[in-house]
């Protein structure tokens, strides 16, 4: 059994509409579905993808209406990596994200920045095999967007124990390699972290950084990450089970969540992970054409659509209003 790096990341908001508009607007990542969490459906859970939806590209948020900001801390994720290029789309970055008004600055090899709500983000040139997973965007060029996630940095409670359970049962290789703690911020910040792995498989792959926690007590609110998701086989999803509670950790056993099939666990330190198939996919589960403009739910809750869409702000399709000259132009 592999894991196929990172499957997607999911956040806190205290408003969709505004997150929605940074990710897409600013990121220039793709709104692919707006819908709801399964197990609270008065709150918007959406997904910004790369231009197909791929797993390995995919930021998600979970929107509860008002949020107070939280506080990274021990058994958190902290930032999120994504791949970049060259230098050159780092300066790209460096420029646009200035002029959205968003402080950033280079750590290293790596541009680090916080959204809006001060979830945390980093820029890393790509060095990795992996394929581009980039979005479409009519003023971002295509040689400098986005190209998937590159990694985690996360603080653990039991930093030994989370390194432990990376390398034990999910199979992480330990990197040793210098030039990975430079390339992400270890040398210039003189906080290289405590242990760094690589999750990689013949498909994709991803670091998974673990940092000093700091003092300050964490609280889970807006701008956090609420848990990051690695990508497994749909073939070895039931044998996932069984393999990550033989190594004496608990998990939620095996759960539906429409656009793949899930298991959830929360390892040593604190930090909850899931386990996520690529199958069934988004295009399997709603038309293309729709992705962004209806708000899409489980045939579970269908039945509830009114009631469950009356206790949403409504959240335009981000692209309703391109220019088609200007868009065919970056394409």
């Amino acid at each position: 059994m592999q894991i196929d790096g990172i499957h997607h990341i999911s956040t806190m908001t205290g408003d969709g509409r505004a997150a929605t508009e940074f990710a897409t607007g600013v990121l220039g990542l793709r709104l692919a579905a707006k819908t709801v969490n399964q197990d609270a459906p008065d709150m918007y859970h959406l997904f910004f993808t790369d231009e197909d939806a791929q797993p390995g590209a995919d930021l998600t948020m979970f929107e509860v209406r008002g949020l107070p900001r939280g506080r990274d801390g021990a058994g958190m994720v902290h930032r999120i990596g994504y791949r970049v290029a060259d230098v050159d789309a780092l300066a790209f970055w460096e420029q646009r994200l200035t002029r959205y008004g968003l402080p950033n600055r280079r750590v290293g090899d790596a541009l680090w920045f916080e959204d809006p709500e001060g979830l945390g983000f980093e820029l890393v040139v790509d060095d990795s095999p992996d394929e581009p997973l980039s979005a479409v965007h009519p003023r971002i060029p295509a040689e400098v967007a986005l190209r998937g996630f590159a990694g985690v940095r996360l603080y653990s409670r039991n930093p030994g124990a989370t390194a432990t359970a990376l390398e034990g049962p999910l199979g992480a290789r330990r990197v040793d390699d210098p030039a990975t703690v430079d390339r992400t911020g270890g040398a210039a910040t003189g906080r290289a972290p405590l242990s760094a792995h690589e999750l990689r498989s013949d498909r994709r792959g991803a670091h998974v950084l673990v940092d000093a926690a700091p003092e300050q007590r964490p609280l889970q609110g807006a701008g956090t990450v609420h848990h990051v998701a690695f990508g497994i086989r749909e073939a070895d999803y039931e044998a996932w089970d069984p393999h990550v509670r033989a190594a004496g950790l608990h998990t939620s056993g095996l759960v539906d969540r429409f656009y793949f099939h899930s298991i959830y666990f929360r390892e040593p330190g604190g930090v909850l992970y899931e386990l996520a198939t690529d199958e069934p996919g988004f295009e399997a589960r709603n038309p293309r054409e729709e992705w962004g403009r209806k708000i899409i739910l489980p045939p579970w809750l269908e039945p509830r659509r009114a009631e469950v869409e009356a206790g949403l702000q409504p959240i335009p399709d981000p692209r309703e209003d391109w220019d088609p000259e200007e868009l065919a132009a970056t394409t």
